[in-house]
């Protein structure tokens, strides 16, 4: 959707660009094309200053910006056309308010792009532009932290150093973002030029100070600087994890390695280490809930070895229970992509019988014979089961595992009987094109035999897995009953956590099969 102006106007061609102008008798010109630009926006992202000083004198073409998602001062300002941005400004100098879809001022681009003269110019117009906020609540500042262009954020700290210390909507200091995307170079900056000592130990939305979001990254020259600098080390986030407890709980990269020892000689600990003194609920959030700071409450009310040791039962326990979902998640999808391959299969052997069709009459050549109509029936009831299955596992989208559960067995044994179907049918079909001939028959036999034979072995495999797992429940409901009826009133575990587990006892059938499970696996 673009007239030969887009190419001039990109190309930079002035006098084309005046002689289209001029014969422009049904105003083509101030439309847009699919990308919703103006030929303004094309001349503004070629940089073609000349133009752009001419077209300037179509008002009607900067009514267009109005509208536009990206406008032509973003654009200008990203590819770093200085002059074009001027120009723009001293026309309409409010386009330096205007917001992208990301609600990006032209100064959040330039400050990214590390475009510092524009980023001046923008700032000389009006110094409030540090302190405008995206729609994830980033400012100039922030974007610049995030690619590492120090030279932007001496700038911008220079004319606005409130922007240093507010927060996005996540409750993200700069020292949050920069950690985040290893800005090393801007951290060390920042520490060593400004005074943000307040910023070292804040913590955003999920509790997580900066030396948290280094260990979980794995960042190790990030992690030593931070020690180096006097980060607090046992610091607890939402989760009630200290940066020790995070990098303890990946240990799989080698970047651990050096981390592990590093925090030690600082003075880290584990979370289930820490002594009541050592916890301070005031360094949470005054944003966060009462449930986001029960993990450290607790913590620090009851450091006895039986909390302790509830805390990392519950932490294993946490583990599994996600590993059971993904597994269960994906058993639901094995069994939706096995009951659409037999409805695929049963579908084209019941189109293509065996033994054919008539030419004349269109009818099942072995139609009449006992085997054919066993094969027939087998197929049908074997087709209508998987489409049957396909139709619930796509319509039902179970939220809790316990209905999960329920809709996996189900279905799970209907796929079953469509598959014994499907082999059933299979047999009958060989059985209804193979001659009647004493060798071929006892061929059959054979054949039957040894399909029946591999599932039974299947079956019984199955069976004693299940008998097993079943057996293995029992204990373990049995051991939680005995443990109900042996737990005493002057236990040194809270009321709180005692009321826990007598919900938990009530509610023991939907979590006893991640419990009880000590194979790693269980059957529904």
């Amino acid at each position: 959707m673009e007239t030969p102006l887009y190419e001039a106007c990109r190309e930079g061609h002035v006098e084309i660009v005046k002689l289209l102008l001029e014969n422009d008798a049904t105003a083509v010109a101030y439309k847009v094309n699919l990308r919703e630009e103006s030929v303004f926006f094309a001349a503004c992202e070629r940089g073609k200053i000349d133009l752009v000083k001419y077209l300037l004198s179509f008002p009607r073409l900067l009514m267009l910006d109005v509208d536009m998602g990206t406008s032509s001062l973003h654009v200008a300002a990203s590819c770093g056309n200085t002059e074009i941005v001027k120009e723009i400004l001293n026309a309409r100098p409010d386009f330096a308010r205007k917001r992208n879809s990301q609600g990006c001022t032209p100064l959040h681009i330039a400050c990214s792009k590390g475009q510092l003269e524009i980023t001046r110019e923008l700032t000389k117009l009006d110094s409030d532009l540090c302190l405008i906020q995206d729609y994830e609540g980033r400012l100039p500042l922030h974007c610049a932290a995030i690619k590492g262009r120090i030279n932007i954020i001496d700038e911008i700290i220079s004319i606005s150093l409130e922007s240093a210390e507010m927060t996005t909507f996540n409750g993200e200091t700069i020292l949050h973002l920069a950690v985040k995307n290893n800005q090393y170079e801007v951290v060390k900056y920042l520490t060593e030029n400004i005074n943000i000592s307040k910023l070292l130990n804040m913590q955003d939305n999920d509790g997580n100070t900066i030396l948290h979001l280094a260990t979980a990254g794995k960042l190790t020259t990030m992690v030593i600087y931070l020690l180096k600098i006097g980060t607090e080390v046992n610091s607890l986030n939402r989760k009630g994890y200290t940066a020790l407890d995070v990098i303890e709980a990946d240990a799989s990269n080698s970047g651990a390695i050096a981390i592990v020892p590093a925090l030690l000689e600082a003075g880290a600990k584990r979370c289930d280490q820490l002594s009541p003194g050592l916890i301070d609920i005031q360094q949470v959030p005054k944003s966060f809930s009462k449930r986001s700071i029960s993990v450290p409450n607790r913590i620090s009310q009851d450091p006895s070895p039986v909390r302790r040791h509830h805390h990392r039962q519950n932490r294993r326990r946490a583990k599994k229970l996600d590993l059971q979902y993904d597994g269960l998640r994906n058993a639901r999808e094995t069994i939706t992509i096995v009951a659409v391959l037999i409805a695929t299969v049963t579908f084209a052997a019941g189109i293509n019988p065996p033994g054919g069709f008539s030419q004349d009459t269109g009818i099942a050549i072995r139609g009449n014979r006992a085997a054919f109509k066993v094969f027939l029936l087998c197929n049908i009831v074997a087709l209508f089961l998987s489409i049957g299955v396909v139709n619930v596992l796509v319509s039902i989208i179970p939220f809790t595992r316990k209905t999960m559960m329920k809709l996996l067995s189900v279905t799970h044994k209907v796929m079953w009987l469509s598959t014994l179907f499907m082999a059933a049918a299979y047999i009958a079909a060989i059985w209804t094109t193979m001659p009647k001939e004493k060798g071929i028959h006892w061929v059959l036999v054979e054949l039957v035999v040894f399909g029946g034979g591999c599932i039974i072995v299947v079956f019984f495999g199955l069976g004693l897995m299940l008998a097993r797992h079943w057996h293995n429940k029992y204990r373990w409901r049995k051991a939680m009953q005995k443990e109900v009826k042996d737990r005493s009133p002057g236990s040194s575990v809270s009321r709180v956590e005692e009321l826990k587990m007598t919900k938990r006892d009530q509610d023991i059938s939907s979590n006893s099969d991640v419990d009880s499970s000590d194979h790693g696996y269980h059957l529904y």
